[in-house]
């Protein structure tokens, strides 16, 4: 596929490609590994041998000179290492480059920013002095694509010679004209303006750790992008003089995390941060998705190792990691901002007016769980070590061809392999679904009447048959819990539900080979965000059994009361779409659960890139054809009932009534006609329009 260029942008390209032969050290040079995410895959090569997309910023030296003059050298480079000019002349497209020159203060842990700004507030008139990047020092040109640049302050006569010092720069290349975008990219530089080795550095949160979820982290216009950088300007030195908020990291990001579930929040006030040209930043619709609510009470932030990456060492494995293990007033009181440290409000009634004291309540960890302990306090009860654990297993299904009624064996024990008897359990389910080529309707049974040898082996006759015509395979799937009373008789006497890991089975109903259910996304992509997803009372955990209930025939009518008719779908593709599409939906989208509760996702927030299919899918699942025989979906309350199958999947996202007109106007008797364009290799390729 070749890209056409416009009128306007030919002889300057003519001209361009016939430098760029002239090049041998450019021919010489490879070619960066374009992704299908990027934009300059699917551009002409002519036109990528020219432009050479990409950036590359690396900081090679730093100095403060007697007079206090700081200067620093840099190079700016494509991702084959080739120099770039920075006002776009001699190549293409100009950068832009800003710079940040902090220390971290003897005897300290955090940053003074020597670059600064004064903010004032049009809303308080209060001014406040802000750490901040500059670009308006000099520039020197020292080499292809190198160069010096001067900061326009100098460092203080007072300056401590001796301490880390760090230079951050932040840059992008503007490559818009050529439509490939714009490239952003930043660096970091330590070293001690006496020349001795640097000993200490800020490393408690790796970029690659954010990156989990943020995909990537890309701030303020999109140019900051690494945790290293983003510290030297989020200090307890920053302030927003419109809030009286302070943009420390360990508060700032506590309690953007915390976001709905701040105690102030909850309480009926807002966390809002005022930016650049007094953009505002409401954060109180954040919900964090490594620790989700029940039944309304709070859980988010007690899952603190999800950005606090312990383990083995490795690119996310900060050298720091276990700072959050040392109490502190001010990233504590971050999330648990309704405690008044002064007064003792909300802390046992016990003052604290300096840090000093903290560790001797909270240290790391004790001996018990639920306790003051860092570790205790913040413990998701579902991951206690003091459950017995419940553990489920699928042995055989029996009789299951179409038209009987299939005998399950199944396995309840606990993680010692000791036998649950099932009058323990509160909960146990066998689900009966099919067929797996696309599952059409499911049944849900209660075995826990079921017959057993005593060795934690069971067997259950389902009083639902299969379908006299059913055809290929069909599944069923098991989930339980008990509950179980932890530290029974104390004051933290608390009730767990001890869930079973939930499982699947899969067999022929009339004697074809057994055919699984496509596999369309992974659990473990999902806990790269979820850390360990669970849902409906942690009674559902694996995606193979979730989507027995979500398919494409089911809605919430059942739980919707008759006023808030017609009912939603819930069919997985387009549900989990919706869901993450969130307040960037064009309309709302409330599903009604157990209950009868309301739950609107139109606030969810989603922190990473929708563009992204991969994030999610595996297998390539998100291209175009979709496999053949998919079922259409009942969607009452969509622009289009019954929605098609690949229509369903798009417009979970592209959620506007244009998006819907699209698909129904490439929409015939005959079916969908969506991969005559958005097919693998055609010109608007899903993988294309989505590219970055």
């Amino acid at each position: 596929m070749r890209m056409i260029l416009t009128k306007g942008l030919a002889p300057r390209v003519a001209l361009a490609v016939t430098l760029v032969v002239g090049s041998v050290v450019l021919v010489s040079a490879p070619q960066p590994a374009f992704t299908t995410r990027d934009k300059a895959y699917y551009a002409d090569e002519k036109l990528v041998n020219f432009v050479r997309p990409g950036l590359v910023v690396t900081i090679t030296s730093a100095e403060i000179l007697t007079d206090g003059t700081i200067r620093t050298k840099f190079k700016l480079a494509d991702p084959r290492g080739l120099g770039l000019d920075r006002e776009g002349i001699t190549t293409p497209g100009p950068v832009t480059i800003s710079f940040i020159c902090a220390y971290i203060p003897k005897g300290q842990t955090q940053y003074v920013s020597y670059t600064t700004r004064v903010q004032t507030s049009p809303i308080t008139n209060v001014a406040a002095t802000q750490a901040a990047g500059q670009n308006n020092g000099t520039f020197d040109r020292i080499g292809d694509g190198e160069y010096q640049y001067t900061f326009s302050i100098k460092a203080p006569a007072t300056i401590d010679r001796t301490t880390t010092h760090t230079i951050g720069a932040y840059a992008s290349r503007n490559l818009t004209e050529f439509d490939l975008g714009i490239d952003r990219d930043d660096a970091t530089f330590n070293f001690v303006p006496d020349g001795s080795r640097v000993t200490l550095v800020r490393d408690v949160i790796r970029t690659g750790t954010c990156n989990q979820c943020h995909d990537p982290l890309a701030l303020h216009g999109g140019s900051r992008r690494s945790m290293e950088l983003c510290v030297l300007c989020h200090t307890p030195q920053t302030v927003d003089p419109d809030t009286g908020n302070t943009a420390d990291m360990p508060v700032m990001i506590h309690k953007i995390h915390m976001g709905a579930d701040l105690p102030s929040v909850r309480a009926g006030g807002k966390y809002v941060i005022i930016g650049n040209q007094q953009s505002v930043h409401d954060y109180s619709t954040v919900g964090f998705p490594a620790d989700v609510r029940v039944s309304g009470t709070t859980r988010v932030g007690r899952n603190c190792v999800i950005c606090h990456q312990q383990g083995p060492a490795g690119p996310n494995q900060a050298t720091q990691a276990t700072n959050y293990l040392k109490a502190n007033r001010a990233a504590c009181g971050a999330c648990h901002d309704n405690v008044k440290f002064q007064t003792g409000e909300n802390h046992v009634d016990l003052p604290q007016f300096t840090d000093n004291q903290c560790t001797t309540c909270h240290v790391p960890q004790e001996e018990y769980d639920f306790d003051a302990s860092i570790m205790g306090a913040h413990l998701v009860p579902r991951f206690s070590s003091q459950l017995p654990g419940t553990v489920l297993e699928l042995v055989r299904v029996d009789d299951g061809a179409a038209g009987k009624r299939p005998t399950v064996t199944f396995r309840v024990k606990d993680k010692s392999g000791r036998p649950i008897p099932l009058n323990q359990m509160n909960s146990l389910a066998l689900v009966l679904a099919g067929p797996t080529s696309d599952y059409a309707s499911y049944v849900s049974e209660d075995p826990r009447a079921a017959g057993g040898t005593g060795d934690g082996t069971y067997f259950w006759t389902m009083a639902a048959s299969i379908p006299a015509n059913a055809k290929g395979s069909y599944s069923i799937g098991i989930s339980g819990y008990r509950n179980v009373t932890l530290l029974e008789g104390t004051r933290r006497q608390t009730v767990v539900r001890d869930a079973g890991v939930n499982k699947v089975i899969h067999f022929s109903v009339d004697g074809s080979p057994v055919a699984q259910r496509r596999t369309v996304v992974s659990l473990a992509k999902c806990n790269t965000c979820h850390y360990s997803l669970d849902l409906h009372g942690s009674n559902r955990n694996q995606i193979e059994f979730c989507v027995f209930c979500h398919n494409p025939n089911q809605d919430d009518r059942s739980r919707r009361p008759a006023a808030q008719m017609p009912a939603q779908t819930v069919d997985f593709r387009h549900m989990i779409h919706r869901i993450h599409t969130g307040e960037e939906n064009d309309r709302e989208y409330t599903v009604y659960g157990f209950g009868n509760t309301p739950h609107d996702y139109t606030e969810v927030r989603f922190p990473g890139d929708r563009r992204n299919c991969d994030k999610c899918h595996v297998n390539g699942s998100q291209l175009l054809p979709l496999r053949e025989n998919l079922l259409p979906v009942s969607n009452p309350r969509g622009w289009l009932n019954p929605t098609l199958p690949e229509a369903a999947a798009c417009l979970g996202c592209h959620t506007g009534r244009a998006a819907a007109s699209h698909a129904l106007a490439n929409t015939t008797t005959l079916g969908e006609s969506c991969s005559a364009c958005h097919g693998q290799g055609y010109q608007f390729d899903v993988n294309r329009v989505h590219a970055r």
